[in-house]
């Protein structure tokens, strides 16, 4: 693909490409970076496999590093190049580090047969050199308003498995459902690429039967990294990178809570932002490229010190040991109470951004309850495609809770109206979400308004109940370590070694602990990533005195 804003420039390269290569493949150019991923999108519901990706710098809207990042999501194995002036070289350099660019070339190319073909050359061999087979789709059949459709499909969107959606009531929902043979009653369906039907799949059951990794390889590692988010992955890539016989066990999808923002956009060199899936799908990637393992859907419900080796005990029964264990289970989002909240929960009540609704949001009004950044982040994101968002928060303002440059952006966007010293206090539908209930916290006062969708950001709880009696946590349940652990500078009770506990290290020697789990964390994804390196780097000093 070639992709130049200039008409006369983008005829030329595709014509020299399809001298040279015509033959053997397909060259497609467009004109601009949205008509280009629009392609790439179509090409890749099609099961068509991209080799290269030429991209002209200077393009309107969207450039060619920023246009090359977004294409990089949809095919990562493709090779890209960005045709650059000569002036612009110093931002082609850049793009090598930001979004892996493979080669840039300098405008003009002429004579190709020295300055373009002999690059081409070199990106198809060594795209030819990895195995880049179409995976062909995976298909959901559902009910819209099904919460445990919701479920899956948020799954599958956070664990990046291709799959196509199909309602109940379009025709070929209702196809796929006759061609099965299946219970309408009983749903979802789910349609796996090599053809298995699976009725109401459990999460460790479809994440077997879509390719994803649930069982371990072997049964002793020298780290486990318990939990997915940014920590957890910041510390599967440390660890792998540096040698460490490291396995990652998620008991959903990889990515956390982060894995669900629409758009970071303070996360150090991303000036533009970056989604939460993108993020944490590109940092499964090099996990995966050091040689971690990553297992999703496995349920931890124990931790065991076995002498010199730290076991892990799983839901099913089995268990896995180490000699070392980081704990980043991460957080989850507190749920509300109020009357017919639990109940319509996945029918039209989501906690977090649950991205795989945002398409049927187009044109409705759209209520997000919370004053945080991840609730800033999400009335943002709807706000491109929803009729208006209410973002309903408890305190009198944004200012002790959320970023400034996300305070600015509300304020300036007139789709978001902010309702302060506001409160959720019923909901009602019948078999989704219908009408909510609030009330002014100042007056009292209620008022009811008709409601399809409610997105709760309400602050998070520590998933840290099957560490009790463990390791030591605070009143909240939080991970203690390090010098919050020290009473009078001396180390806690029954802790064995001479040394104090290092600075991420639990109660258990040999047990660390990172990201928003932990006590007085900064919750914040660089802060969560950076502790799960620097973890990896105390491990190192662990393993050295064993």
């Amino acid at each position: 693909m070639t992709v130049d804003d200039d008409p006369e420039v983008s005829r030329a390269v595709a014509r020299d490409l399809r001298r040279q290569y015509g033959e053997q493949h397909r060259i497609v150019r467009a004109e601009s970076g949205e008509a280009a991923l629009d392609a790439l999108r179509q090409m890749k519901l099609r099961g068509d496999l991209v080799a290269v990706i030429l991209a002209d710098y200077r393009m309107p809207q969207l450039n060619g590093i920023e246009f090359l990042e977004q294409a990089m999501d949809i095919y990562p194995g493709a090779r890209r190049a960005l045709l650059t002036a000569y002036a612009d070289t110093g931002a082609a350099i850049d793009a090598i580090n930001v979004i892996d660019l493979d080669y840039y070339l300098l405008k003009p190319w002429d004579p190709p047969e020295e300055k373009l073909y002999p690059v081409v050359d070199s990106l198809l061999e060594a795209w030819q050199s990895e195995d880049h087979r179409p995976v062909p789709e995976t298909k959901v059949v559902g009910h819209r308003w099904s919460a445990r459709s919701s479920e899956v499909r948020e799954f599958l969107a956070r664990s990046q498995v291709p799959y196509r959606w199909y309602s109940t009531d379009q025709p070929e929902g209702h196809r796929l459902l006759e061609a099965a043979q299946a219970d309408a009653q009983r749903l979802p369906m789910v349609i796996t690429p090599d053809g298995n039907v699976l009725i109401e799949p459990s999460e460790p059951d479809l994440a077997r039967h879509v390719g994803l990794a649930t069982t371990p390889s072997t049964d002793f590692y020298d780290l486990i990294v318990i939990g997915g988010g940014p920590a957890g992955l910041g510390a599967a890539v440390y660890g792998a990178s540096e040698g460490l016989r490291t396995v990652l066990v998620e008991r959903t999808a990889t990515g956390g809570q982060a894995g669900q923002s629409s758009r970071i956009e303070n996360y150090l060199g991303f000036p533009d932002g970056v989604s939460g899936a993108q993020l944490t799908g590109r940092a499964r990637r090099q996990a995966h490229k050091f040689g971690a393992e990553v297992l999703t859907a496995r349920e931890v419900v124990g931790l065991e010190v076995t002498g010199s080796a730290r076991t892990v005990h799983f839901a099913d029964g089995t268990a896995i040991s180490a000699h070392t264990v980081i704990l980043a289970t991460g957080v989850a989002y507190r749920q509300l109470t109020a009357p017919g909240l639990p109940e319509l929960t996945g029918r039209g009540v989501y906690y977090g951004a649950a991205l795989t609704e945002a398409t049927s949001c187009a044109d409705d009004d759209i209520y997000i309850v919370g004053g945080a950044n991840s609730a800033g982040q999400a009335a943002v994101y709807f706000a491109k495609r929803a009729r208006s968002v209410s973002l309903l928060v408890r305190a009198s303002s944004l200012r002790r809770s959320m970023s400034h440059y996300l305070i600015e952006q509300v304020a300036n966007n007139p789709a978001i109206d902010v309702c302060t010293c506001c409160e959720v206090v019923a909901a009602d539908g019948s078999d989704h979400l219908e009408h909510l209930t609030l009330r002014d916290s100042n007056t009292g006062a209620t008022r009811k308004v008709p409601a399809q969708y409610l997105f709760v950001f309400i602050g998070a709880a520590p998933l840290t109940d099957w560490l009790d009696g463990v390791v030591i946590r605070d009143g909240h349940g939080f991970v203690l370590a390090g010098p919050d652990l020290l009473e009078e500078g001396k180390p806690p009770p029954g802790w064995p070694l001479e040394r104090p506990p290092y600075h991420l290290e639990s109660s258990v020697p040999g047990v660390f602990v990172a990201g928003d789990v932990r006590a007085e964390s900064a919750k914040r994804v660089a802060s969560a990533v950076g502790e799960g390196a620097m973890a990896v780097m105390l491990v190192h000093r662990y393993l050295e005195r064993v």
